[in-house]
């Protein structure tokens, strides 16, 4: 039995990410060729994003290789279109292969997916088991979390439970990755190469923008050994000196993330690494220890300037409490970034004009503004579309850099305006050019703050 793996291109990236967007692993793939390795099964991932093929080079290497009995490609919202070419690249070269599709869209948006003649099945949810059985043999009516089509009728098989137990599942295929084609986003890394991680699943915040809980209520975290374990085999075997940690929220756990600082100074382990975390799953103490583990930078999803907006998309922070963090991260050595959005339920002139004030009053080293995107699976998403305000279902727009929903408060082009002017109001100040000029380190961040600012100003 041979599986191949692909991870289609990234064929649009909007606004400010054209400039500043990371290129880590498809975590879930990795995940996927571990658990099937230890089954015994030949497997094989084509990371066509960072190796930057396009469709023409897609096909040509695919032709090139043995016929695969399953291909599976992994997609989110704004991949989707280029998943589904890829699909169909795939069955023109490998006719017999079942082409399988997995990630957050095809679970949401399975019937769409499934009217695709070149798919054969989407796997809705966690994929390790599902895409195991399916591989062996088992009855495909009985494969939990498995949509399929028998002539042009879908058929949704019962949903499978998440893993509870993370530490079952084994380290992700890094071997099969190409490892020196990663790299994190600008302005959020101390050192290079550098390499992301995934430590949990679900996200313990309900807003109402995020996909975060689509696999489950229960935030499933792996243990500190097992976290440790991971990064060891990285730094030891792939040179990696960073980690990028990109769970939705870190620090949800937090005396596991303790235990984990503690194994990474006992160990005395050189390794610097970033994570993203919410002001209220995190105290002084805590953030005390994980500086002195490495940590080096936080970012914090604060999204608006505005209290009613933060009421509408269910996002339970005070601003004292985001005030009171920020100052605490930056005051042990910690850098803050800060995320934002524009263009959420109930926003105005006024209130997009708060969010610039609030973010500049705020002080974190780096700053985030995104357009806000009501990706299908979340309650923002249902919310649009139930009142007929979603201005498109091309999800090649929906790449956090254009307006989605025709809000009845404020204008699109307003949202846009504001999206751009954000950007030049913050980062093109003389404070806050000279303190990122004061803390160059070496010439790499000279070309990414060059490359940034460019990019800021072409927008």
């Amino acid at each position: 039995m041979k599986i191949l793996l692909i991870n289609p291109p990234w064929m649009t990236k909007g606004g400010i990410w054209e400039n500043i967007a990371s290129c880590m692993p498809p975590f879930g793939l990795a995940g996927l060729a571990a658990y099937l390795e230890e089954k015994k099964i030949e497997v094989e991932i084509l990371d066509s994003n960072a190796t930057g093929l396009n469709y023409n080079n897609i096909k040509e290497i695919l032709g090139s290789k043995a016929v695969p009995d399953y291909i599976g490609i992994t997609a989110s919202t704004p991949m989707i279109y280029s998943a589904i070419d890829v699909s169909k690249i795939a069955k023109s070269v490998f006719p017999s292969a079942k082409t399988v599709l997995g990630g957050v869209h095809p679970s949401v948006m399975t019937d769409e997916v499934l009217k695709e003649e070149s798919i054969d099945f989407v796997i809705r949810g966690e994929g390790e088991e599902t895409l195991n059985e399916l591989i062996s043999g088992k009855e495909i009516a009985k494969i939990s979390g498995l949509s399929y089509k028998i002539g042009n009728k879908i058929i949704h098989n019962q949903s499978r439970p998440v893993v509870q137990d993370m530490d079952t599942l084994p380290i992700p295929a890094y071997h099969l990755l190409p490892i020196k084609k990663y790299f994190p986003a600008k302005g959020s890394y101390k050192r290079l190469p550098a390499m992301g991680m995934m430590t949990s699943r679900g996200c313990p915040g309900r807003c109402t923008f995020c996909m975060g809980n689509y696999l489950g209520d229960k935030i499933r975290v792996r243990s500190a050994e097992k976290i440790f374990e991971e990064i060891l085999l990285l730094h030891n075997k792939y040179g990696i000196k960073e980690i990028s940690f990109y769970d939705d929220t870190f620090t949800t756990r937090k005396e596991n993330v303790k235990k984990l600082c503690e194994k990474i100074i006992s160990e005395k382990l050189d390794i610097s690494w970033s994570c993203f975390a919410r002001v209220d799953f995190v105290d002084e103490d805590l953030l005390k220890i994980m500086k002195l583990a490495g940590c080096h930078q936080i970012m914090y999803g604060v999204e608006s300037g505005d209290e009613e907006i933060l009421k509408n998309i269910h996002k339970k922070i005070s601003f004292e409490k985001v005030e009171k963090i920020v100052k605490i991260t930056k005051k042990l050595g910690i850098e803050v970034r800060a995320a934002f959005m524009f263009g959420n339920p109930g926003e105005t002139i006024e209130t997009m004009q708060k969010t610039i004030d609030y973010a500049i009053k705020l002080k974190p080293d780096v700053v985030i503004f995104n357009i806000t995107t009501p990706y299908p699976g979340t309650e923002m998403f249902k919310w649009a579309k139930e009142k007929g305000i979603l201005i498109t279902e091309n999800w090649n727009e929906y790449d956090l850099s254009k307006p989605i929903m025709n809000l009845p408060t404020v204008k699109p082009e307003d949202v846009i305006k504001y999206y751009n002017k954000a950007y030049k109001d913050f980062y093109i100040r003389p404070g806050y050019l000279l303190n990122r000029v004061l803390k160059i380190r070496n010439l790499s961040d000279v070309i990414d703050g060059v490359s940034a600012l460019l990019g800021i100003a072409r927008n």
